[in-house]
């Protein structure tokens, strides 16, 4: 999952400089990088939990941050920063993002 996570982190990057320097957006794409890039991080930094229960938390926080993204995708497709293409394609790796950290934390909670 962490590989996917920071392969996706390398993604938004990209995204942000392209839009940043050739669609002189830096607003909702500030946003996006700031809540893709976290992802990974908070991955990363559940590897180092205390206990079960806070690296659950630490999942769910790389939840919430990939949750947050798509609601950022879904804005810069909506006010034309993206096309179709760009946008189905980053689209898919943040809700697949998405499916693994509820996978994750739905069997986690079940045995705990």
């Amino acid at each position: 999952m962490l590989d996917k996570a920071e392969k996706f982190a390398g993604r938004i990057i990209k995204m942000y400089q392209y839009l940043s320097t050739q669609k002189n957006e830096h607003i909702i794409s500030k946003q996006v990088l700031r809540s893709g890039t976290s992802i990974g991080a908070n991955i990363t930094e559940s590897r180092n939990a205390q206990s079960t229960a806070d690296f659950i938390n630490k999942l769910n926080i790389a939840l919430k941050e990939a949750d947050e993204t798509i609601y950022w995708l879904k804005n810069l497709y909506n006010g034309k920063y993206l096309n179709d293409k760009e946008y189905n394609s980053i689209y898919h790796d943040a809700e697949e993002l998405v499916k693994l950290l509820v996978s994750s934390i739905k069997t986690l909670k079940e045995k705990n």
